[in-house]
């Protein structure tokens, strides 16, 4: 992970930089507001870690202009300012977070890797069924012993449909809409294919729609 921060102070700047660079980031500093533009002209960052006052433009003007220019990159603030007019703008201006000086730099860390966990789990959603996994927004199948497939985009749809409501019917004219054409016999096949491709149950109920049994 690719870390800018603006930190003027250069005792508080190279023992941040240093410590998070003994945990596994790559971290440039600049102190002052107009080197973060600079940077980032030419270098995409996942995290911006910003000081308020600084020289030149202060951390809050520097993050309202990223975020004007389209940046939308996560960011920080470090600051001794306490008041809750600054803290209640910088959260306004999008920051994930604000740290209020001092800080423990273990604190720190701790909100950045909560942050980007939940960043990770929000974006590799995956649903379980026995031993299998499966994630919804790629298809992927994760198989017991490894073997591992894509469903197809019809076949994942209606699977994520079965598998959120396991246990329970799913009406017809609900799965016929997944379908790239509304046709019973189209159905009926991928509900086949899926069975034998997954080893798994799915039970017709006549007139009224399918269920995956629960496991």
């Amino acid at each position: 992970m690719k870390i800018l921060l603006l930190e003027d102070d250069t005792v508080l700047g190279e023992s941040l930089q240093e410590f998070l660079e003994m945990e596994g980031f790559d971290v440039e500093r600049v102190t002052r507001g107009e080197e973060v533009f600079d940077r980032t002209f030419d270098t995409s960052y996942d995290l911006y870690i910003l000081d308020i006052n600084v020289p030149d433009i202060n951390g809050l003007e520097v993050l309202k202009e990223l975020y004007e220019a389209e940046d939308r990159t996560p960011a920080i603030y470090i600051s001794a300012l306490t008041d809750i007019r600054t803290i209640t703008q910088g959260f306004d201006l999008g920051a994930i977070d604000y740290l209020k000086k001092p800080f423990d730099p273990e604190e720190l860390l701790l909100r950045i890797r909560r942050h980007f966990q939940q960043n990770v789990e929000s974006s590799t959603r995956i649903l379980r069924y026995g031993n299998l996994r499966f994630e919804p927004e790629s298809g992927k199948v994760q198989m017991e012993g490894g073997e591992s497939f894509y469903l197809g985009e019809v076949q994942g749809r209606i699977f994520q449909t079965l598998l959120e409501r396991e246990g329970q019917l799913v009406p017809t004219p609900e799965l016929l809409d997944l379908l790239e054409r509304s046709n019973l016999n189209a159905l009926r096949v991928t509900m086949a294919k899926l069975k034998k491709r997954l080893g798994i149950t799915i039970s017709n109920v006549r007139g009224q729609g399918y269920l995956l049994e629960k496991v």
